[in-house]
């Protein structure tokens, strides 16, 4: 049951290798479980809630941890619980809304020059409601060991690709032995110099940031860039900051990447606070995504001249270096769009 998990406390070795796993098989998939767990009224929100939904709910209990029992409004609880809103038909929204279904192999996708994304892994620790693969044909892109050979031949056959960026799912969501056995893996590929994973697992499960995935990194040739995604300051706590030292005092760069949300930190004193935290955590807040509208999420989408007025206000509050690149990625561009946030027309 869920309330026999341990949460494991400053003084405990949060990090041991099958805690985190423990978490993560226990993880709220049950809306109703979920708000009763909050001390949340079901009946109150009856019409608003899905208790089912293809795209199923799931929380690790730490993350869960971190949200104000009794409030249904709470900005961690919002971007996970599934609402009514996600089954309205929204023009303009779509399954693939960055072109991302039609791979170059199995699991990997080549749209930036220099860069390689690879799927280690098709799971997540927690489901976002606004994520932008949440459609994404997961069981066509399986990625085991059998198909590492292609990888690698792909790799060896794109001098021009320097970057290995571990997506998913989670890549963080595969043991440390299989990571470590892929990483070893690349390194043979001697144009490759940098490794970036993209996780959201280690905000979520601290206890994930394990003594062997500390090792792998900081071990590798290749310099190691972990970027996280954190949208609020609430998702940070004791346990998130030391997983974030653990990763820095080993040498990772540790960059974080927000999306703006409605009605959860589309405002700049939310953003700015999200910004000290970060750099207090020896985070560097790195880029600020305009929501992928895919469908399901409409109710999270802001308007761009919203997001420059914010971004307006960010530069006012914040030091340069704590405001993130404010993004929107687009099917079929060789790169991320910058949003111009110099116009004072907005």
């Amino acid at each position: 049951m869920i309330q026999n998990v341990k949460i494991l406390t400053r003084n405990d070795s949060y990090w041991q290798d099958n805690e985190w796993k423990k978490l993560l098989s226990s993880a709220f998939s049950s809306p109703k479980e979920l708000l009763e767990h909050l001390n949340i009224d079901i009946d109150a929100m009856s019409d608003s809630v899905l208790l089912e939904h293809p795209f199923q709910q799931r929380v690790p209990l730490p993350f869960v941890e971190r949200m104000q029992r009794g409030n249904p409004y709470d900005p961690l609880l919002r971007q996970v619980l599934p609402v009514t809103e996600e089954n309205q038909q929204v023009m303009g929204y779509s399954k693939d809304p960055l072109g991302e279904h039609d791979s170059a192999l199995p699991g990997l996708l080549h749209k930036y020059k220099s860069r390689v994304l690879v799927m280690l892994a098709t799971a997540c620790a927690i489901n976002c409601r606004y994520c932008f693969r949440r459609e994404f044909p997961y069981a066509d892109n399986q990625l085991g060991k059998a198909n590492w050979d292609d990888i690698l031949e792909y790799l060896t056959k794109h001098p021009e690709i320097n970057e290995v960026i571990l997506s998913g799912g989670d890549p963080l969501a595969v043991t440390d032995s299989y990571l470590h056995d892929f990483i070893s893996m690349l390194e043979d590929v001697k144009h490759i110099k940098r490794l970036r994973i993209h996780t959201r697992l280690p905000i979520v499960i601290p206890q994930r940031v394990t003594s062997q995935l500390v090792s792998t990194l900081s071990q590798s040739r290749f310099q190691c860039v972990l970027v996280t995604h954190i949208n609020h300051p609430n998702e940070i706590d004791d346990l998130v900051s030391l997983a974030m030292q653990r990763l820095h005092s080993a040498g990772i760069t540790l960059l974080n990447q927000s999306v703006l949300l409605r009605q959860i930190n589309d405002n700049s004193n939310t953003l700015a606070e999200l910004s000290e935290k970060l750099f207090e955590c020896n985070i560097l807040p790195y880029y600020l995504h305009l929501l992928d509208k895919v469908h399901g999420a409409h109710h999270f989408d802001t308007d761009e001249s919203h997001a420059i007025k914010i971004m307006q206000q960010l530069q006012a509050k914040l030091a340069g270096f704590l405001v993130p690149k404010l993004v929107r990625e687009e099917a079929g561009e060789p790169n991320k769009s910058w949003i111009d946030i110099s116009n004072t027309n907005q």
